[in-house]
């Protein structure tokens, strides 16, 4: 297991780590960065890079993890990538349908691929699925996740780089707003926040304020409005 700084989870797991660009998003991305300093360290699970690469050795990990931990799943990677075989995939959700006292959370830029294989995912309650919507050229990506069979599906509006009006939430369970971060960060409108936290207000779906993010995030905080959105879905585990 791997503590994380990430706000809105505790542990993460990284049964396959690597990815490749597909939009706007992935522009200046996080992983990529960490997964060049890891291989330069000498970390033998980066040694390929940040080139797609499962690990099966890893596939065990949160059996052995007795006390209940909100993991993100693939923090390093996205497991919908089209590089990630089937059988793989079905693999780490029936270790995630086993640690049952966890709950698990995927986020993917990669709805297609999500769509195509919800139809093999018997989806264990204790699954949450998300995609990624950093404009409103990516607000596709919402209708698999909305077919899927997750019990709580969320949106990560991260890094949010443009406005996305009148945004349709139903069947939304969680909403994660958040700037980016790091070098070359992309600048965060104020009102584009403001924007999302309405609709979620008006639509009942429960808000979360990440970060304003920028090269100095910390300094940045994550206050909005003067306080702080840490809303969560109303259940942990879906029935």
């Amino acid at each position: 297991m791997a503590t994380t700084t990430i706000e809105w989870t505790e542990a993460t797991w990284n049964p396959v780590t690597g990815c490749s660009k597909v939009s706007s998003g992935c522009q200046n991305c996080y992983a990529e960065r960490m997964a060049r300093r890891l291989k330069a360290m000498g970390q033998p699970k980066y040694g390929n890079g940040f080139k797609v690469t499962v690990h099966p050795q890893a596939l065990p990990l949160p059996l052995s993890w007795r006390k209940p931990r909100t993991v993100f799943v693939n923090s390093m990677s996205d497991l919908f990538h089209e590089e990630v075989p089937d059988e793989f995939i079905l693999r780490v959700f029936e270790v995630m349908r086993q640690a049952n006292w966890h709950t698990f959370q995927i986020l993917t830029k990669r709805a297609d691929r999500l769509e195509y294989m919800g139809r093999s995912i018997n989806w264990p309650a204790n699954v949450w699925m998300g995609v990624t919507v950093e404009d409103a050229t990516c607000a596709e990506r919402l209708r698999p996740l909305k077919s899927s069979g997750a019990g709580v599906k969320f949106i990560s509006f991260e890094p949010l780089l443009a406005s996305i009006p009148e945004p349709d939430l139903a069947g939304i369970d969680w909403a994660i707003v958040g700037g980016e971060s790091g070098p070359s960060a992309r600048a965060m409108e104020k009102q584009w926040v403001l924007e999302l936290r309405d609709a979620c207000v008006h639509q009942g779906v429960p808000f979360f304020f990440k970060q304003w993010g920028g090269a100095r995030k910390k300094k940045a905080g994550r206050l909005l409005e003067g306080r702080e959105w840490n809303q969560l879905p109303t259940l942990r585990f879906a029935t």
